[in-house]
């Protein structure tokens, strides 16, 4: 059982490691970014901050959140694709400073990162939602990468398994 449980770590870890870069590959590709959520993007970096940060905050040990600032790494550099692609980079400063306040205000009062924390499961839910109507309302999967996808719904199933 220990080997499982090791083996689960490990290849999370090593699957959030490159998480992101088929969907990164097929947004340069393509050189557009039709078909992925701005709106799911920025949802999905909150839930990872705000669950980086409360893991911060409570000191609990490097291994059981490594894999966050990798994620989060990569989720910055798409959503500068996006926003390139879409023309909107006069965004990037705002959502910067936007995320930035927000990773201090977390920690302001204990029960602000407590309840932030109890959100991140319905934050991370809208966060597929929100991509799903995109693509409902559009009809065209554009860009998204099936694989980034398959590789999220892995490191969640290891990570319930493991808990």
């Amino acid at each position: 059982a220990s080997t499982l449980l090791a083996l689960a770590h490990w290849s999370t870890w090593a699957v959030c490691a490159v998480i992101k870069l088929p969907q990164l590959a097929a947004v340069l590709a393509a050189g557009s970014a039709r078909g992925v959520s701005v709106g799911s993007l920025l949802l999905e970096l909150t839930g990872f901050l705000v669950f980086l940060r409360y893991q911060i905050y409570y000191d609990y040990p490097l291994q059981t959140y490594l894999e966050y600032p990798i994620i989060i790494a990569q989720d910055v550099i798409l959503l500068l694709f996006i926003l390139r692609y879409s023309g909107n980079m006069k965004r990037a400063l705002f959502y910067a400073v936007t995320f930035w306040g927000g990773w201090y205000v977390l920690t302001l009062r204990k029960w602000i990162i407590d309840l932030a924390m109890n959100l991140c499961t319905f934050i991370s839910a809208a966060s597929k939602l929100t991509q799903l109507r995109c693509l409902w309302q559009t009809k065209d999967s554009g860009q998204v990468s099936a694989l980034t996808w398959s590789m999220s719904a892995y490191t969640c199933a290891s990570k319930l398994w493991a808990t």
